[in-house]
């Protein structure tokens, strides 16, 4: 009888749940499902990034709502699509990351496994991340390990890049497994999609159409490459603590104040954004031109697969060694299911006792199986 296991993915662009039924072996999916978050609770999950008043109160009622919202969906999931329960092994279920400080040696991750476990009556995996940095990690990016086991090829370099909130790189060398690395390249849609909502009242830029209208400023894109981020060697992971619209706008009003180089005429919003798209093609170019692979193929997941716009300006930046630039959909798996399945493989990690980690990406001293079960 074929294994399933669900996996439960909110990410750093926080615009709701993605949720996978997967089996490995090969790899299958049996059902899909997005669940969008209500305004006030997206706007709820955003402020408590940030320092701020009665955080502790304000954490556990999200922690309570987010956990209901991923229980029902996933009885939402099974029932709809008429799985089996017999065959459902476990939910692998990341939660929504509220604070991510690897400098200090922890990460949090709300969503109580405890009510999700009572309302759908099957064993939950989550806080994947914490086992990782115990063991001197950054306990991020995870996915890195996924993507070797289904994604390398024994020929041919692959990137496997993720573009959510923060952009992330998997670097997959031909035929040598123990070479995989990855790392946060840095902001991927969170600035963008903060900026677009902000001028236009849309949640994003439908396939990067606006940034195309614009002409990245210069002066601007040296201030917010400046950030000390960038300029870290990996193994490094970021979030939204690091990159955000108050961020931006800090930015932002340096450069305006700047005399010799603010240039009342540049600054428009669709410069704005021409200018943070390009932040995260640079950065990404930057990853792999660097890498010691010469050419190959990267394949694109996340919401961010969906920008053409920024694709067609990967393939431009990349032409120089022949880097072909797709989505995963080429590979089998859709963009919007790679991290949520990559949960699903992480909970069949845990319930067959092999590790989720890769010491080469995250910096961990070795090997370990992540994650804690809340039983039944």
């Amino acid at each position: 009888m074929t294994s399933i296991y669900i996996g439960v993915m909110t990410g750093t662009s926080m615009d709701g749940v993605d949720l996978v039924a997967a089996s490995f072996d090969p790899l299958h999916l049996h059902a899909t499902l997005t669940i969008p978050f209500e305004p006030e609770l997206r706007d709820e999950l955003m402020a408590l990034t940030l320092p701020d008043d009665n955080e502790i109160d304000r954490m556990g009622k999200a922690d309570v709502t987010l956990a209901k919202l991923i229980g029902h969906g996933i009885n939402e999931l099974i029932e709809k699509n008429h799985l089996d329960r017999s065959q459902i092994k476990a939910i692998g279920s990341h939660g929504q990351t509220i604070r991510h400080r690897p400098e200090h040696g922890f990460t949090l991750q709300i969503g109580d496994p405890n009510i999700i476990t009572e309302i759908t009556k099957i064993p939950v995996i989550s806080d994947f991340r914490r086992r990782d940095m115990a063991a001197g990690g950054q306990g991020a990016p995870l996915v890195p390990a996924f993507h070797q086991a289904i994604f390398q090829h024994s020929s041919i370099h692959r990137v496997i890049l993720n573009l959510g909130g923060i952009a992330n790189v998997s670097l997959l060398p031909a035929g040598r497994p123990e070479d995989v690395y990855g790392f946060d390249t840095g902001p991927a849609n969170i600035l963008m999609d903060a900026w677009c909502e902000r001028y236009t009242g849309h949640p994003y830029d439908e396939n990067g159409n606006w940034a195309a209208y614009g002409h990245p400023i210069r002066g601007l894109l040296e201030r917010l490459q400046a950030h000390e981020f960038f300029s870290k060697e990996p193994p490094k992971s970021t979030g939204r603590e690091d990159f955000n619209i108050d961020w931006l706008d800090d930015q932002l009003a340096d450069w305006r104040n700047d005399e010799l180089e603010y240039d009342e005429l540049e600054d428009t919003p669709e410069n704005v954004q021409a200018t943070l798209l390009k932040l995260t093609t640079r950065a990404i170019k930057k990853a792999i031109y660097r890498s010691d692979l010469d050419t190959g193929e990267v394949y694109v997941c996340g919401g961010g697969a969906y920008n053409s716009h920024l694709l067609e300006q990967l393939r431009w930046r990349l032409r120089k060694h022949n880097w072909s630039v797709q989505s995963t959909s080429v590979l089998g798996l859709s963009p919007t299911w790679v991290e949520a399945t990559a949960f699903a493989w992480l909970a069949m990690r845990f319930m067959t006792q092999q590790s989720g980690n890769l010491p080469s990406v995250t910096g961990a001293e070795g090997f370990r199986v992540l994650g804690t079960m809340t039983c039944v």
